[in-house]
């Protein structure tokens, strides 16, 4: 026995100095470069049951954009249209590989790929993804794949405001205060079918879009009230501001686009409800104000 006790506590000794060389031990992670990512599906005649999913196939990460029907997924509450599926999810920078697939529980109608490109995403900037066009043979416009880098000019104490025209027409948009007239001139005049006007700047407000085809003098819809947001807010109620603002024409900084969406042609895939077989123009966000800090 007194031969194999020093062994076994030098055996003792050696797992204490090895486990406290664990504990200390440092493991570093990659700090990995990042852009933001969005899916907008615009094409009014192809889908499979779930509509269209957006992935990169190059690397396995969370930006996989699913069950994105025609139109995004919109909302309408209180005369307010919101997008509720289109949204900035984070990709890792660099060249990518981005394919487009119809979504459907059915494998034959899932492996059908409507698009197979490759982009290049920069580290803290934004990008939108918008399909748009018409996929079946002959239609026109043609389906394409209009890849856009969303970085916005900071408008300061102002708002932003743009049009995206995913028609197969040129149309003519209005902006104008909630409870005023909209001007005799378009904002933005004789927009061309799937393509984006500039950005204009306006107050902070409540903002009403009027939207027709170009040179008509009949509205496609109803006005519309753009995104309001809410300013930031503190959870503890004092003034120190942990809440993030909720960018809309209500918060100085924002900037706000609206989406004219043509209607679901007619025995698609593509939603074939009342709302989706007309011309519709729902809002997204741009760009988020940052939130001030009180003390």
């Amino acid at each position: 026995m007194r031969r194999f006790f020093p062994l076994s506590v030098i055996c003792l000794f050696v797992g204490a100095v090895n486990a406290c060389s664990k504990v200390d031990q440092v493991v570093a992670t990659e700090d990995i470069p990042t852009a933001g990512v969005r899916f907008i599906n615009a094409v009014p005649d192809t889908a499979g049951s779930y509509g269209l999913i957006m992935r990169f196939v190059d690397l396995t990460e969370n930006n996989v954009q699913y069950r994105i029907n025609f139109r995004n997924g919109p909302v309408v509450s209180a005369g307010i249209a919101g997008l509720a599926l289109v949204q900035y999810k984070p990709a890792r920078a660099g060249s990518r590989h981005l394919e487009i697939f119809l979504d459907d529980s059915i494998q034959s109608i899932a492996t059908i790929k409507l698009k197979d490109t490759t982009v290049t995403l920069t580290a803290g900037h934004n990008y939108s993804a918008i399909l748009w066009g018409y996929a079946r043979t002959g239609a026109s416009p043609a389906m394409k794949l209009t890849f856009i880098d969303e970085t916005v000019a900071d408008p300061g104490t102002q708002v932003a405001l743009r049009v995206i025209n995913a028609t197969s027409a040129a149309i003519d948009v209005s902006q104008y205060v909630k409870g005023g007239t909209a001007p005799a001139t378009p904002t933005w005049a004789s927009v061309a079918a799937m393509s984006i006007s500039s950005y204009v700047t306006a107050a902070p407000g409540a903002i009403m879009y009027k939207v027709r085809a170009a040179g008509s003098a009949t509205d496609m819809f109803t006005d519309t009230q753009a995104l309001l947001g809410s300013a930031a807010s503190s959870s503890a109620g004092t003034t120190t501001l942990d809440i993030a603002p909720i960018p809309g024409t209500n918060v100085a900084g924002s900037a706000v686009t609206m989406i004219v969406f043509p209607p679901s042609s007619a025995g698609a895939r593509t939603p074939q409800t009342t709302a989706f077989l007309s011309p519709f123009g729902g809002f997204i966000w741009d760009r988020r104000p940052p939130t001030p800090s009180g003390t």
